[in-house]
């Protein structure tokens, strides 16, 4: 007699929490309709002959056993290739900006081609007020080069350290710019700071095409991902979650430089701890994309590491941290830092979506300086 028993592992995110739910089909035939209610959808698997390769779902794994009772349980899974289970992963590309140690990463679907791109950057001379595109260009080109087309250019936040190309990469491609609905907090923050009033600037996040709500989902092509608000660094900070890539922005580096800072207006120690225990509720195995990284001497610079190798060994948040001793901490570092370099044109291009200001009557566009503010 064969049986098939079906075993489904689903992590869904509850506040900052996660519920883990397990099910079994009822035994029967080697063909067989298998539903599954994961809370906000059915998703259905049906009349699935003996070799079908399952399709593993983002966020959701689905394992199928065919079962002997005298020679015990053999995942079908394992007799998939390599190259099947390859593409059953968000692919992703990296790009690094020299001058502000940035990585942007450009997330694809590889069933549709659709891309993502995470974090752009606007190159800026501070000393001679001049941007430009090269970095930008650079994602643009390998889109078309491989055929990809973006759907989204997305901010896990609104970047103290560099510029956001995200305006001009939507009049390239025409996708849609995202970011968390948190921004709207920083936005009404720094409209004060640098007096925006006079021109027109509304904090109410419409600048950008979308606001994601806590665990809303976001799509690139058919691939399904989940946005988690993860604040702490600032107010509006965010994770973009596609299967197995996770995309944390500034809130954690490499294990061996730890957390990011929280002293910037909207930050919270408290909060970047609890949002850290929630990305440490993803697999082990789950790739973790960071957008800047700070190397000790003898390691090269790297923007990818792992929920297990950070909870294991990241030097701020890790299996044995305890909640206050890391406030205590945090807060006696960030005392101890200077200001971002870039933090004041910064904020003012990226709380637009990336657009520069208008231009004055004279035709040309300027950024604030507030003196004696911070």
């Amino acid at each position: 007699m064969l049986a098939w028993r079906a075993k489904v592992r689903q992590t869904a995110r509850v506040g900052h929490g996660g519920v883990t739910r397990e099910g079994k089909s009822p035994s029967g035939s080697e063909r067989r309709d298998i539903f599954f209610d994961f809370s906000s959808h059915w998703q259905a698997f049906g009349n699935l002959p003996l070799k079908t390769p399952m399709i593993l779902w983002p966020i959701t794994t689905l394992t199928i056993y065919r079962e002997k009772t005298d020679t015990g349980r053999q995942p079908l899974h394992k007799q998939r290739t390599r190259t099947q289970r390859r593409q059953m992963q968000i692919l992703v590309k990296s790009f690094f900006h020299q001058p502000t140690s940035t990585f942007s990463h450009v997330a694809v679907d590889p069933d549709s081609n659709k891309a993502a791109i995470i974090d752009s950057v606007l190159d800026f001379d501070c000393q001679s007020g001049r941007t430009g595109t090269e970095s930008a260009d650079r994602l643009i080109a390998w889109l078309d080069e491989n055929g990809y087309e973006a759907e989204w250019i997305l901010e896990t936040h609104a970047h103290a350290d560099h510029l956001s190309a995200a305006m001009y990469l939507r009049g390239k491609l025409g996708a849609k710019t995202g970011i968390g609905e948190g921004i709207t907090t920083v936005q009404e923050t720094f409209a004060k700071v640098f007096n925006l009033a006079d021109d027109d600037f509304r904090p109410d996040g419409s600048q950008f095409d979308h606001l994601f709500g806590d665990d809303e989902e976001i799509r690139i092509g058919g691939f399904r991902g989940r946005v988690m608000h993860t604040p702490g660094h600032t107010s509006d900070s965010v994770t973009y979650v596609f299967g197995d890539a996770v995309f944390v922005g500034d809130t954690m580096f490499m294990p061996d430089f730890g957390t990011a800072r929280c002293d910037f207006p909207g930050g919270d120690a408290r909060l970047l701890y609890r949002s850290i225990q929630a990305i440490y509720e993803l697999p082990d195995d789950t790739r973790l994309f960071l957008c800047h990284d700070y190397p000790p001497a003898g390691r090269k610079k790297s923007c990818v590491t792992t929920i297990g190798d950070e909870k294991k060994h990241n030097i701020h948040v890790n299996e044995s941290s305890d909640v206050d001793q890391f406030i205590k901490m945090r807060t006696a570092r960030d005392a101890q830092l200077d200001m971002p370099a870039l933090i004041l044109p910064s904020i003012q291009v990226n709380i637009r979506a990336g657009a520069l200001p208008e231009p004055e009557d004279n035709g040309i566009r300027y950024l604030k300086l507030p003196l004696n503010r911070f």
